[in-house]
């Protein structure tokens, strides 16, 4: 295993940890003026990144069971941030989709987390940060370019 590789992984084990810490998301929803469970947070920012989607789809790219979704939409639904639609490929079947207070807030989440790591980037030179945002850009592309690829179990002990 290359020790650039298992640097790599450990920074971003940290990264997940530091990002997902109770404390960090009170602290982002306070900034956002929010009042958001961190499920509902990542639901909303998925749910910006396409125009609507099923529910199913939605607990696939969550990687949680579809009831986790449901009662998740539920809730954003009752708060206002979500809609149904009819899915146009079928119209038994119904698609979420953000309400304009659903787009509103996952504005409000952006603005809060960019100005977050701003802040913690302030000493970075532009041509570093440009470089960060290449090469992060590049590694996820990768990984989900390779996410559905299998991958070999380690050799036991």
């Amino acid at each position: 295993m290359s020790p650039d590789v298992v640097e790599i992984e450990s920074t971003l084990t940290r990264i997940a940890y530091l990002t997902n810490r109770a404390r960090q998301h009170e602290r982002l929803m306070a900034m956002a003026g929010l009042s958001l469970d961190r499920a509902g947070v990542a639901l909303l920012r998925q749910l910006a990144e396409h125009e609507s989607m099923r529910l199913g789809e939605l607990a696939v790219r969550l990687s949680v069971e579809a009831s986790h979704v449901t009662r998740q939409v539920q809730h954003l639904e009752r708060s206002g941030f979500v809609g149904r639609v009819p899915d146009p490929d079928d119209r038994r079947a119904q698609r979420i989709q953000l309400t304009e207070a659903g787009r509103a807030a996952v504005r409000r989440l952006r603005v809060a987390s960019c100005q977050g790591m701003q802040a913690a980037l302030a000493d970075w030179s532009p041509e570093d940060l440009h470089q960060l945002a290449t090469l992060f850009r590049r590694m996820v592309d990768d990984f989900v370019a390779r996410g559905d690829e299998e991958v070999a179990a380690p050799p036991s002990d």
